[in-house]
């Protein structure tokens, strides 16, 4: 990837890391924006709670080349 990723580009990394993690494909991102060089993608998944349906936050920051540098989970 180049060291400009656009938002989109972002989204997909995001998504993909998301879907990995959590094997879901209903995802909702919130929010994607650039702090600094990296890009903060936010949003909401849902998951199984012993039974119950919730929802799940998640954020995830990618580096300016496209590669996530980390990601996390917190129930809402």
């Amino acid at each position: 990837m180049s060291t400009n990723v656009s938002d989109v580009v972002v989204t997909r990394v995001a998504l993909d890391a998301v879907k990995k993690r959590k094997n879901s494909e209903k995802i909702e991102v919130t929010i994607v924006e650039r702090i600094n060089a990296d890009w903060i993608v936010r949003g909401t998944c849902p998951i199984d709670l012993e039974g119950h349906p919730w929802a799940e936050r998640f954020e995830v920051i990618v580096d300016p080349r496209g590669k996530v540098k980390s990601v996390d989970f917190s129930l809402l």
